[in-house]
């Protein structure tokens, strides 16, 4: 680019926008005093910003916004020029915001958003009395905001969301009264709202979500006739709020008032006029339905997720005249049944169903038949499935757990087309597990545990390809292992504990690619026959440690139709429960590093393998409870992530090698019940376990237990780092720990419904989308 200008100092304007330059800023630019207008948004700009560029003498526009390669900083010394538009906005800018930014004297617009400044707003930005937007929205800004704000009369806009801003006071704001657009969204900022809003007339939205505010909703807020979008979520509000001041406000859209205590005030409606699209009053902590929702004619989405409301779901939500609402949760409240005892939802466009975790008695509701996620989990549903539901045929998530819902289960369920998850567990269902799985299945997740099932595991469920996630157990099932299990390469998760699973396993597997696999629970079973070493040797994903920067959980994800962005993407996480000797633990996400083997209770004898040792990313492993004889491989200190370890109940002879007192992360021992002799290892973590994990092994010595070793109790400790049956280094870095409850006996694993994402567009739009996420996520 540099030698296409060389020759054009006199230029006035240039606009490179949107051309993909790919490169730094020539030098020579500095040069062209001339230059009114600069434009270099989005066109791949990279390396450090020229300072010099703000003391162009006629520079009035400068625009490097959308170049994320790009990094530069605020001049220091003599800054002042014409400047009236400044456009820096997700580049990699970063510094103080000086003082001398007071000294544009003519500047109207300020966007700087997305970046990396840091520090306090200066005091003197007050003097900039022609601005109109200013956008230092997602810095690291902190301190307060400066009182001089209240002389920017000139502002239609002002973002400063997502900093560490704070102060007490916002009455500063009342003196802005051009304002269109304000959000102080995510910071610090704590005391009461503004006395009075009765100066912001031309206010569209305001968001003063998720800072520490607390009190009252001033009346005058219901006055802002033009406004559209009310976030005040997630503050620490107390209001009682009387109906008809919302239905003054004609044009609003969105209304967010989630996580505050909020009261509606029980009074006759006079007008039901309203545009409210989005409603969200969830964690309010209300007790009933509030009124004034069913005069809502336009209402899209309502949020009143975990609030205290009793009694039963109002006939409105069954209105054959709300065309327009799609998405509706009222899980974890203490609602009991429907009005009338009218199940039906005739609602013909609803695409989101939430009801889980009330207190619903009643048969199970055939959702609407457009509906995509239908969660009613965690109530006291009765009676049987109704094939009905299989018309649904555009279900996607289907989760029924917890409930009290019996008899087969509908062999349609796995023809669902769209079906990717499928939770029934811990109901009475008996009978066989469905058999119909066509080659088209989508399913990525099957919980059936804890039910009545019989027979065997049906060999269609090979069909499912993407199948992530399959629990079988606390059932009745009678069949021997599925070997045919191993063609499903995304399966991550595999539970067939307490069941009636029998004979050998080894001997059925030839070739197997149980790559991905996470967490096998194979336990209280009669399996028999040796470990299954080959099923063990293709676990590959178990041989690596992935040492990932932030933690990440097993999910899937499910797109929901949303009128706005035309799809919503909803996150699934799994969530288990292990339980520790007797002891459940539960676990709301399952990390992706998390692997487990639980073998226990089952029949299995001969050697533990050596190869076990391969599998270094092991943080849980149960082989108690069966015939194992032999030794403890010394293999098994390569697992250098283990924390639990239950070798119990066995018939294992020979010592306790000693190199696995290196084991760092190990919280849970066990090898009680054993024929197992000589000297226990000494260290760190073996110093921490009580006498309980070697009783019954007559031949072992030393602390914790009673007998001393003949030649004293000085065990050596082993060195902090060796080699054990491998020839290459083991790439393991001990400083990273994560901290895991320990295992043991047996563990279940279920499914939750998890944080809503929701992508992101141009700037109003993205503003928009992230504020409605943002109601979801917090």
């Amino acid at each position: 680019m540099g030698d296409f200008i060389h020759n054009l100092t006199g230029l006035k304007k240039l606009d490179l926008s949107f051309v993909n330059l790919s490169s730094p800023l020539p030098p020579i630019l500095v040069n062209f005093s001339s230059l009114t207008l600069l434009g270099l948004s989005s066109c791949g700009l990279n390396g450090e910003f020229p300072v010099s560029i703000f003391h162009l003498p006629n520079l009035e526009v400068l625009d490097v916004s959308y170049n994320s390669d790009v990094f530069g900083f605020f001049p220091k010394l003599h800054w002042g020029s014409p400047l009236k538009s400044l456009h820096l906005s997700l580049t990699n800018f970063l510094g103080e915001i000086p003082t001398l930014i007071g000294n544009l004297s003519l500047l109207n617009e300020l966007e700087a958003g997305g970046c990396y400044f840091s520090g306090s707003l200066p005091s003197s930005m007050g003097n900039l009395s022609h601005l109109t937007t200013l956008h230092l929205s997602s810095n690291n800004l902190q301190g307060q905001i400066p009182v001089s704000f209240a002389n920017l009369t000139q502002l239609s806009e002002l973002w400063l969301y997502s900093n560490n801003l704070s102060g007490d006071t916002l009455e500063w704001v009342v003196n802005l009264t051009k304002l269109n657009y304000l959000d102080i969204s995510d910071n610090l900022l704590s005391g009461g709202l503004p006395s009075s809003f009765e100066n912001l007339k031309q206010l569209r939205m305001l968001d003063l979500s998720h800072n520490e505010l607390h009190g009252d909703i001033p009346s005058t807020l219901w006055n802002l006739k033009d406004l559209e979008y009310l976030y005040l979520d997630s503050l620490n509000l107390s209001s009682t709020l009387d109906a008809n001041d919302l239905f003054k406000l004609k044009n609003l859209m969105a209304l967010l008032l989630s996580h505050n205590n909020i009261l509606f005030a029980k009074t006759f409606i006079n007008d039901t006029s309203s545009k409210l699209v989005y409603l969200y009053l969830d964690s309010c902590n209300l007790t009933e339905f509030p009124q004034f929702i069913g005069y809502l004619r336009e209402l899209e989405e309502l949020q009143l997720q975990n609030n205290k409301i009793r009694g039963t779901i109002p006939r409105w939500m069954r209105n054959h005249s709300r065309e327009s609402l799609y998405h509706v949760d009222l899980s974890d409240s203490l609602l009991t049944d429907f009005e009338n005892n009218q199940t039906n939802l005739p609602l013909s466009n609803l695409r989101y169903l939430d009801i889980s975790s009330n207190l619903l008695e009643t048969i199970l509701p055939v959702p609407p038949p457009l509906v995509e996620l239908y969660n009613i989990s965690n109530n006291f549903l009765f009676g049987g499935i109704p094939t009905s539901i299989c018309e649904v045929s555009s279900l996607g998530v289907l989760d029924l757990s917890n409930n009290a819902l019996n008899g087969r289960i509908p062999p349609c369920l796995g023809s669902i087309g769209p079906l990717i998850l499928l939770n029934l567990a811990r109901n009475k269902f008996h009978g066989m597990i469905p058999r119909v799985y066509p080659n088209s299945c989508t399913l990525k997740m099957i919980d059936v545990r804890e039910n009545r099932l019989r027979g065997i595991v049906p060999r269609s469920l090979g069909n499912c390809r993407m199948l992530e996630y399959l629990n079988l157990g606390d059932n009745q099932i009678n069949d021997t292992f599925p070997f045919w299990l191993s063609k499903l390469t995304y399966l991550k998760v595999i539970v067939l504990q307490s069941n009636k699973f029998h004979g050998p396993i080894e001997g059925h597997l030839s070739q197997l690619n149980f790559t991905s696999l996470h967490i096998l629970d194979l336990s209280n079973n009669s399996f028999n026959g040796k470990l299954p070493s080959k099923l063990l040797q293709s676990c590959h994903a178990m041989k690596v440690i992935n040492g990932q920067d932030k933690l990440a959980y097993m999910s899937i994800f499910q797109l929901i139709f949303w009128p706005f962005l035309s799809r919503m993407r909803v996150e699934i996480t799994y969530k288990m429960t292990l339980m520790n000797k007797g002891t459940e633990r539960k676990y709301e996400k399952i990390s992706t590093i998390l692997m487990a083997i639980d073998l226990s209770h089952n029949k299995f004898e001969g050697f533990i393998p050596k190869l076990i040792g391969d599998l270094k990313s092991l943080h849980m492993l149960n082989l108690s409870h069966n015939f194992l004889t032999g030794s403890i491989p010394s293999s098994l200190a390569n697992l250098t992530m283990l924390e639990s370890l239950d070798l119990s109940l066995n018939n294992l002879v020979g010592e306790i090698p000693q190199q696995l007192a290196s084991l760092t992360f190990l919280e849970v021992f066990d090898v009680s019940h054993n024929q197992l002799s000589g000297p226990i290892p000494r260290g760190t973590q073996f110093d921490t376990f009580g006498s309980s994990s070697f009783v019954v092994n007559e031949g072992l010595c030393g602390n914790p237990l009673p007998n001393k070793c003949t030649n004293g109790d000085n065990i050596p400790t082993p060195p902090s780092s060796f080699k054990v049956d491998s020839e290459e280094e083991s790439p393991f870095d001990l400083d990273w720990k994560i901290m895991f409850a320990g295992a043991g006996v047996g563990f279940l694993v279920g499914v939750v419904l998890g944080n809503l994402i929701i992508d992101k567009k141009s700037r109003w739009f993205l503003h928009f989308s992230r504020r409605m996420a943002k109601g979801r996520n917090r």
